[in-house]
């Protein structure tokens, strides 16, 4: 869906698409008002219109890999109803706390990685000692380190929430609030909708995933491209390590 969604975006005008469908916080809090040929759809449907519109290429399909890695399994466990419910519910949840961050904000915010970061910290919740193999760049040196999810994810989420303490009041052009708290949210739906025979913190180490870099999975909030990973090749496995 967010692939069709990013095409019909292409096909139209981007930058109008983006203030028609984006979540835009002071709109959606009543500090502003988008002029009549922007005010497509009420504020509050913005909330989830946003999570299908990516500001480019790289941006979808640095989500789009992320969701890919981690998100089947999380799909194979849960079953497809209460994945969709936790990928949705984190995805707004992720957006009303990136809007609260900066309520009197203008600029729009776009696409899935609110959504995307519920799916991790649900993953993380029930796959912490998977292994993921990650692919290490430093200019002409490259190499490949296997570490537990909950490392990778760990570091991650480290990473988000420091950069949204250290960017203060400023915009810095990517949704970091967005991040933890869809990956928050995503802890806290798996902790209430995992199956009960599920135990938690407790997966094996048995590596079924692909390879993922430790780069920091890309949040747009204006025009701007973030830092997005390289694909990997897809290891072979079984679906889930509780089957």
């Amino acid at each position: 869906m967010c692939i069709g969604a990013f095409l019909w975006e292409l096909a139209h005008n981007p930058d109008v698409v983006t203030f028609q469908y984006g979540m835009i916080p002071a709109v959606l809090f009543g500090y502003a008002d988008l002029p009549p040929r922007l005010a497509v759809i009420p504020p509050w449907a913005t909330i989830f219109t946003s999570m299908f519109l990516h500001g480019g290429w790289f941006h979808l399909g640095g989500n789009m890999l992320f969701l890919w890695i981690f998100g089947n399994n999380v799909e194979d466990l849960l079953g497809r109803l209460r994945y969709l419910l936790i990928y949705f519910c984190c995805g707004a949840a992720a957006a009303l706390i990136q809007a609260g961050a900066d309520p009197t904000s203008q600029v729009p915010m776009v696409g899935a990685s609110g959504a995307i970061a519920g799916v991790l910290g649900a993953y993380l919740i029930v796959y912490p000692r998977a292994n993921v193999h990650c692919f290490v760049w430093i200019i002409i040196f490259f190499w490949i380190v296997t570490v537990p999810a909950w490392v990778l994810l760990g570091v991650w989420f480290a990473m988000q929430l420091l950069s949204g303490l250290s960017s203060g009041a400023r915009d810095p052009g990517v949704a970091f609030w967005a991040h933890v708290g869809g990956f928050v949210s995503g802890v806290v739906l798996m902790l209430l909708l995992r199956p009960r025979s599920v135990l938690l913190l407790h997966a094996p180490k048995t590596p079924v995933f692909a390879s993922v870099p430790p780069s920091a999975l890309s949040g747009r909030r204006t025009f701007h491209q973030g830092s997005v990973p390289s694909a990997g090749r897809r290891y072979p496995g079984p679906p889930s390590p509780w089957n």
